[in-house]
């Protein structure tokens, strides 16, 4: 038995208080895995619908600049004419200590960088669709890393609550049991000692 558990009322005090700790870190680190997952479950809900969105909605543009490219021939000139997005950025909230990312583009009104003159509406079309994909894409990446940080962050809480249930509360309720039986024969020993002295100075006083 460890030094920690050397039976005395200290002790056992101290041993009480460490499992009552224990047991309360193991409740606050079981709904901290329950919170997690509960948010997990949605974001992976949010990605497989986004994903559905992506999929339809490049095929739609897809198909909008073969049209294009079939009406007007390959239409390079355009598509560089279409400036690099640098609007993205990146900030963060919290989730049960948990920093989750939030991805997010200047909102701004659709701008055509080609002249109306000498394209076709398929064009329009398929520059609406990938300007569409291009949020889509934001939103899931936004949404697979706060999946993936959530799943970083519920296989540590669980690795901790695991050490607490099966390996701290078990030896603080070990140790307190010793103690409290070591204390309970040691107060019998003293009870019977007691009786004992009682008994000799009983006879001693009749005699």
């Amino acid at each position: 038995m460890a030094a920690a558990a050397v039976p005395t009322k200290g002790n056992l005090i101290a041993n009480k208080k460490s499992l009552t700790l224990a047991k309360t870190g193991y409740e606050l680190l079981d709904k901290k895995r329950n919170i997690l997952v509960r948010e997990m479950m949605t974001l992976i809900d949010r990605a497989s619908e986004i994903q559905d969105k992506i999929d339809v909605t490049y095929s739609k543009a897809y198909l909008a600049l073969q049209k294009a490219n079939i009406a007007m021939g390959f239409i390079d000139d355009i598509a560089k004419s279409v400036p690099e997005e640098d609007t993205l950025k990146l900030s963060y909230r919290s989730v049960m200590g948990v920093e989750i990312p939030i991805v997010t583009i200047d909102e701004t009104e659709p701008e055509l960088f080609y002249g109306l003159q000498m394209t076709n509406p398929a064009i329009d079309e398929a520059y609406a669709s990938f300007r569409e994909v291009k949020w889509l894409t934001a939103e899931l990446a936004e949404v697979e890393n706060s999946v993936y940080r959530l799943a970083d962050a519920i296989k540590k809480t669980q690795k901790r609550a695991n050490a607490l249930k099966n390996i701290m509360i078990p030896r603080f309720e070990e140790a307190v049991k010793f103690i409290s039986d070591a204390l309970e024969e040691k107060d019998r020993e003293e009870f019977s000692r007691l009786k004992v002295i009682k008994a000799q100075k009983a006879r001693k006083n009749a005699g």
